[in-house]
């Protein structure tokens, strides 16, 4: 089953400072039928205004990832962890039984992110915080794993959820594809360019849910790059 979020459809909300779109209900737009995906609860797409941000606010048991698409996020914890994360970066925050946390773009143009919220399979802990580069030629014509809960993926960030975060970057006309272990929910949205998924075009930051599908075949119709969550 594929089921397209146009991204034109999707929740909206303009602070000034922050332009952002939300795949599920978030903040204001409350949405009772669509609180997650699975195990996937949050995909928002964040523009930030240079020197603006996120100030000090808390978070507990959630698996935070940010997937930086242009520009680069300055953050800063209560554990002391300080970090800018580039475009191509990724960083994750294990909120864990709480933590305090601020994230500021300090540069001189428009930070654009995707911020992705996982629940976690168990709860408390001690938080955690860390970043890493993903370059993406290391990524060309595949899928890498970026983030993840399964002991396999040992080059990806750790997060304590049953749910993996991958992407990939194809050029037209390349494909990849994808096998989920049965029962698992993936949630794709294109980064950039345009994208054909067993049959069903995706645009640049489209969302679409996909369930019960034995494999997935991706064929980039424009140079593109993909983000993908694989969840419980």
């Amino acid at each position: 089953m594929l089921d397209l979020r146009p991204f034109n459809r999707l929740g909206a909300a303009d602070h000034g400072w922050l332009k952002a779109k939300h795949h599920f209900s978030f903040g204001s737009h409350y949405d009772p039928d669509n609180m997650g995906f699975g195990a996937l609860r949050v995909w928002n797409d964040d523009e930030i205004a240079p020197n603006t941000g996120f100030p000090a606010h808390p978070h507990a048991n959630m698996e935070i990832i940010t997937y930086v698409r242009e520009g680069a996020i300055t953050h800063q914890d209560s554990l002391g962890n300080k970090g800018r994360t580039e475009a191509g970066d990724v960083q994750v925050m294990s909120a864990g039984s709480g933590i305090r946390h601020s994230e500021y773009n300090l540069e001189p143009k428009p930070t654009k992110i995707f911020q992705i919220w996982i629940q976690p399979t168990t709860s408390g802990g001690a938080p955690t915080w860390g970043a890493k580069p993903f370059p993406k030629a290391d990524r060309s014509g595949q899928f890498v794993a970026i983030a993840s809960g399964q002991a396999d993926d040992k080059d990806a960030l750790p997060i304590r959820a049953n749910a993996r975060v991958l992407a990939a970057t194809l050029k037209a006309g390349e494909s990849a594809q994808y096998t989920p272990t049965k029962a698992r929910r993936l949630y794709l949205v294109p980064a950039v360019g345009k994208v054909e998924v067993n049959g069903v075009n995706v645009n640049a930051r489209d969302g679409l849910a996909i369930s019960d599908e034995a494999q997935i075949k991706i064929t980039a119709l424009e140079d593109s790059e993909l983000v993908l969550v694989d969840a419980a």
